[in-house]
């Protein structure tokens, strides 16, 4: 350790270490490497990340870390961070800031992810941050959708969940180093993940962990979804346990319990949107027994807006396989209109 490390630095690393018995991760070692060489260099770091917070992008400070050595070396990983002179360390903060600003802006308003809670993972931040700094933040209208179109597909399609999140992003970061644009990492990413479309059998098997869970509800947003007895638009920010957003069971657990699997009831196509009062309201029941009275007072509109058939066959407990087929197919419709929307 450096003689010149602060206590207070010092100090807020064993905290993080040691935090719940967590393992030292690498983020903390490169933290401990950059505030050995770098006085205040923490408090710089936790004033830009209480700054994102207050935006509502509460990040992880190894993600800011990351955008850091990505602006500074080109590439994720912290493997060198230790060679890196102060001067390009704090240059590299500074471009990343002003990276993780674009990035944010711009999916909060032109991509509609309005909460990281929406990402799947974080790591597309970094990306999007690095591309406006290679454009020096010049974006013609049509790069622009373009960017959209590339940021919601490699969300939904969980771009760096699939295998290692850094090997993933370096090739990004060096798409875009070496000139690459957005029609570069379009086909980086259909090579990843093959149809950029979205197929109903890509649904089939999918639960609320999924990337297209989270696609879903934006999707269903944007369509004006609706809670089903209060009329609250959905959002993730709602106040209040009766107004809270959870996902539902359209055909309730307990009543799918023996006759299907626990992964068949979870499945994504079983799940819907809507407020914790509402939710408990329904209970156990029967869509059968639950749909004609909240179609009575909301309209087949609420049902439409997320995608629910609602013709009484389909509602029966014998044909819940079927009721799910249908609805992957009218959810798979919707995500790829969502995913092509300017």
């Amino acid at each position: 350790w450096s003689s010149d490390v602060c206590s207070s630095d010092l100090t807020e690393i064993f905290v993080r270490v040691n935090s719940l018995g967590a393992k030292l991760r690498t983020a903390d070692l490169a933290l401990a490497q950059i505030t050995a060489k770098w006085r205040g260099a923490l408090k710089t770091f936790q004033g830009f990340q209480d700054q994102c917070a207050k935006r509502g992008f509460e990040l992880d400070l190894g993600l800011h870390l990351k955008n850091l050595v990505a602006f500074a070396t080109g590439q994720s990983r912290f493997l060198t961070v230790n060679t890196i002179p102060v001067a390009e360390l704090q240059e590299g903060w500074n471009e990343s800031v002003k990276g993780m600003e674009f990035a944010i802006n711009f999916m909060k308003n032109n991509v509609a992810i309005d909460s990281p809670a929406l990402l799947s993972p974080p790591f597309l931040l970094a990306a999007l941050g690095y591309y406006g700094h290679k454009r020096d933040y010049h974006i013609s209208s049509k790069e622009s959708k373009r960017l959209r179109y590339w940021a919601l597909v490699a969300n939904a399609k969980g771009r760096y969940s699939r295998g290692s999140s850094e090997t993933l992003l370096d090739q990004d970061l060096a798409t875009l180093r070496d000139g690459g644009g957005v029609v570069e990492l379009i086909e980086r990413l259909r090579l990843q993940v093959g149809l950029l479309e979205i197929s109903p059998d890509e649904l089939e098997g999918r639960n609320q962990r999924s990337a297209f869970f989270k696609t879903m509800f934006m999707a269903f947003r944007a369509a004006g979804a609706k809670d089903w007895k209060s009329n609250l638009a959905i959002a993730l920010d709602h106040s209040g346990s009766q107004h809270r957003l959870q996902f539902h069971h359209i055909f309730p657990k307990a009543l799918l319990k023996g006759s299907y699997s626990s992964r068949e009831a979870d499945d994504i196509a079983n799940l819907a949107f809507i407020g914790g009062k509402t939710n408990r309201a329904i209970s156990d029941k029967s869509p059968a027994d639950y749909f004609p009275a909240l179609i009575d007072k909301s309209g087949k509109e609420a049902f439409a807006a997320q995608c629910i058939p609602i013709d009484p066959k389909l509602l029966r407990l014998d044909r819940y396989k079927d009721f799910l087929a249908e609805r992957r197919q009218q959810i798979a419709k919707r995500l790829n209109e969502f995913l092509h929307t300017i």
